[in-house]
Parts: C-alpha cells; structure tokens; sequence
C-alpha cells in the first residue's frame, strides 16, 4: 500500500496559494485519471483509495494546516501500516523556479515547515518527495509570499508542469524510485 500525501493549508481562502500546490496536484491528478474522489475524514485528513496495478493507493490531503501536516501523516502510516518506503509527499518548493520540479528518495526539509513536521512526527528523512518549484520572491517576506496567490503567467506554466506530472506520478507505481528520478530529474531552468 502505497500512501500519496499533497500538502497544503486546508479553508477556502488558501486554495490556489503557492503553499498549496500539493493539494492543486492531487486535485488535477484525480481529475485526469477520471477519478471523482469521494474524499473521506479521519485523523484530521482527507483521503480516498484506488487501486492502481494491483496495489492499493491513499490520497491523503492533511488538514491541520501545514506546520503540522507530519502529525496527519503518522496517524495513516500508524493505523493503515504503511512503511517509510511507500511514503511520497508533494510539496512547493521556494528554490526551484516555477515549471520545474525535483524528485528525491530523501534528504532534509530545506527549510519546509510542513516536510519538517513529518521528519519529526515519523522519525525518518527517509522518504520520497515530489517538490514543485513555486519560485521565491525575496522582496516579499516568505509567509506572506507562500501563502499569495499564482499570477496568470505562472497558472499556465503551473498547468503545463501539472500535465507532466500526471506522467510522473503514473510511473511511480510501475518502476523503481531511482528509475523515476533519473527518468525526470533535470535542472533547474
């Protein structure tokens, strides 16, 4: 069983911020592979289950606000016994540019509040991660930067980078992690 977790900040008003974008794929992904999710609540998440290949899969969208997302995510990994190993959480990422994105089997938060809430609730660095770039303005303080919206520009490149990542995340579960990062891993441009 593999455990799909897009990060974000649940209410209205964060939906189509740059923190979001977690959800925002998850959202597109769904809706791509012509799943009309019928979202369920425990553990402060929203989740649905599909089968993919042969293998059960959970979407899980937490809803206790991003700096502690982790303690969401230890709830489904303790009471759906999911291994460290079948972990896979998208996040935004303030140095990548936006259109591109960077997979990674594990390494440390980079100064993400809500990758560093799961570091600590589950104990491990070891897990694997979809970052989507969403640029860094440093004009702007971070937190208000993050939680601001994407310009017109930025939603059609956004829209662009999401078509591909429907590619990613299906090779995800056909092939192994290393296969996936030198498959799409690239620079940043």
């Amino acid at each position: 069983m593999k455990l799909i977790v897009g990060l974000g900040n649940p209410d209205k008003e964060y939906i189509g911020t740059r923190h979001n974008v977690g959800f925002s794929f998850l959202d597109f992904y769904l809706e791509k592979k012509g799943i009309a999710p019928a979202w369920k609540s425990k553990f402060q998440g929203l989740y649905c289950e599909y089968n993919f290949n042969g293998n059960k899969v959970i979407f899980l969208k937490p809803q206790a606000y991003m700096n502690l997302s982790g303690t969401v995510v230890n709830k489904f990994m303790n009471f759906f016994k999911i291994d460290v190993n079948d972990l896979f959480v998208i996040s935004d990422d303030l140095d990548l540019n936006i259109g591109n994105f960077k997979l990674k089997d594990k390494g440390s938060c980079g100064g993400h509040n809500g990758l560093r809430n799961i570091e600590n609730c589950i104990h491990s660095r070891d897990y694997k991660r979809l970052k989507i770039g969403i640029s860094n303005d440093k004009s702007k303080d971070t937190k208000d930067y993050v939680l601001g919206r994407f310009s017109k520009t930025e939603k059609d490149v956004l829209n662009s980078l999401f078509q591909e990542l429907v590619s990613v995340l299906d090779d995800y579960f056909v092939i192994d992690f290393l296969s996936l990062m030198n498959r799409y891993n690239r620079k940043n441009r």
